[in-house]
């Protein structure tokens, strides 16, 4: 397996798939200054169609520019070892679950997501295709995240929520009401700050 994306997200993904029993075969960067990361090597060619991938990049436009270089059945999901997952929730290829962190029952997360760090998915929700869920985040049961959206350290969201594609929420925000496409959100309560 390659990942590409030799940052320190590369770093915490590459612990994952070593933690899971995975071999690395090498990093994937354009960077062509970086040699190696976290002692394994970097390249920066493309890899052969038959390699499964995963793409360590939080940026999650990035993340999808990306996705596009490769076949779809190259990429895997990676899980930790140290994560609770519902057995009826339903993860998408490319997407990656850090330590620390609980999916909830029928919970649907779409293709090259990321639920970072001790982030709480409750029951129910639906996270479209390249949302990144960070560190401590908290969503209550019933919310759903569109394409894109990024929502920041230690954001709590209640319960039924619907947040649009390619939103921003800013860290700690406490969001009560639904959010537009394409918004900024930023405190408690969240209040949009910018509109896409």
């Amino acid at each position: 397996m390659y990942l590409y994306g030799a940052s320190g997200h590369g770093k915490v993904v590459a612990e994952i798939a070593i933690g899971n029993g995975t071999e690395i075969h090498g990093f994937i960067d354009q960077d062509t200054a970086i040699k190696e990361c976290i002692g394994i090597s970097v390249s920066h060619i493309l890899p052969s169609e038959t390699e499964k991938i995963v793409i360590s990049i939080g940026n999650n436009k990035v993340r999808e520019k990306i996705s596009q270089l490769f076949h779809k059945d190259q990429f895997v999901t990676l899980i930790h070892p140290k994560s609770i997952i519902s057995k009826s929730a339903k993860l998408g290829m490319g997407t990656v679950v850090m330590g620390g962190a609980a999916i909830n029952a029928d919970t649907e997360i779409g293709e090259h997501c990321i639920i970072n760090t001790n982030a709480s998915v409750d029951h129910d929700c639906i996270l479209e295709d390249f949302v990144h869920i960070s560190p401590n985040v908290a969503l209550a049961g019933n919310v759903s995240v569109g394409k894109g959206t990024h929502i920041g350290i230690g954001t709590s969201v209640i319960p039924g929520i619907k947040i649009g594609k390619w939103c921003v929420i800013g860290a700690g925000s406490v969001i009560i009401k639904d959010i537009p496409d394409g918004a900024t959100v930023i405190g408690n309560p969240g209040k949009i700050i910018k509109r896409g």
